[in-house]
């Protein structure tokens, strides 16, 4: 029989569960999973890990209750002495899988699953060389728009830059109290904007010395990037409310929002501007580009940790509610 709709559905919100098991919490974690009624599939291995000694347990089950099974996994201590790990199904063919749509699991196709988005904060605000060149082109190409006055060189920038997965992880970092991952994320914003609008300086300045850019470039009429170093009231409605979108696309696998919160917040353009408007000593730039780059990152962390802060509650009440 051909898959109607509420098939393809499902089979974009199933995952599977692998958990490699020390042999003493073997029976804890069978005895977790066989309770949960929307598991679909449960396959156990015994002596399937090497390491940790013990066995492989594998299990297909929605998205919309991974993460509390997951939750009672950790609380059973399979974390810190074995391993768990998630993964999409791509494809499955299951009549009883499809039967939990309308019983078992809440009907929520937008489910967190906390495991994932703590994972990828840690990748997303990690300083590496990709990090840093990504964010000294970006910045350079933001200076380069500006000095052309060019809307479209802009956007480009602020898609090239890679700035915000660092800002989205001060946020998840607050809601799950990692210090490490605090950390983390504020090393990679301020060495990452300091490295590309220190690299993006020099460059301009030997533009300056060989005559390319002129002080005409910073002080002249520039009506498609004044918003750059001019901040307002609608900075911080802008950064409130692409950090919340942001960060809903993030902890919803819905990463082809992104570039629209990308292209809406001012922060590689305006470390860009800070950037050319140094070697001519232009200040006035050079503060108000500064302005309007802490509204943006300030904005956009705080609403986005309260966006995860709403979230992690009301999961954690549907989940009492369901119990």
């Amino acid at each position: 029989m051909a898959p109607d709709d509420r098939e393809l559905r499902d089979n974009r919100r199933m995952l599977n569960l692998r958990v490699y098991c020390p042999r003493d919490l073997s029976d804890e974690v069978e005895r977790i999973l066989r309770s949960e009624p929307s598991v679909a599939a449960l396959a156990v291995v015994p002596g399937g890990s090497l390491r940790p000694p013990g066995d492989l347990i594998t299990a297909s089950l929605p998205r919309t209750t991974t993460d509390s099974v997951i939750e009672q996994l950790v609380v059973a201590g399979v974390a810190e002495s074995g391993m768990i790990e998630t993964s999409d199904l791509t494809g499955w063919a299951s009549s009883p899988a499809l039967a939990i749509e309308g019983s078992q699991a809440p009907d929520d196709t937008d489910a967190v699953v906390w495991t994932d988005v703590v994972q990828d904060a840690y990748g997303a605000s990690a300083l590496t060389w990709g990090f840093l060149v990504f964010m000294t082109m970006a910045t350079f190409i933001a200076s380069v728009a500006i000095v052309l006055d060019s809307q479209v060189l802009v956007i480009g920038a602020m898609v090239l830059g890679p700035e915000f997965g660092a800002v989205a992880a001060l946020g998840i970092a607050l809601v799950t109290r990692r210090v490490h991952l605090l950390v983390s994320a504020l090393r990679s914003l301020v060495i990452g904007f300091a490295v590309a609008i220190a690299v993006t300086t020099a460059l301009f300045a030997v533009m300056r010395w060989l005559g390319w850019v002129d002080a005409s470039a910073v002080e002249g009429p520039r009506p498609f990037t004044e918003f750059i170093y001019s901040p307002d009231n609608w900075s911080i409605v802008i950064a409130v409310v692409a950090g919340v979108a942001g960060v809903l696309a993030l902890v919803t696998d819905r990463s082809a929002t992104l570039t629209g919160v990308f292209i809406s917040v001012t922060t590689i353009p305006a470390a860009g501007n800070i950037a050319l408007a140094l070697p001519f000593g232009d200040w006035q730039e050079v503060w108000g580009s500064a302005l309007q780059l802490g509204i943006n990152i300030c904005g956009m962390a705080l609403a986005g940790w309260v966006t995860l802060l709403v979230l992690r509650r009301m999961r954690r009440r549907k989940g009492s509610q369901n119990s």
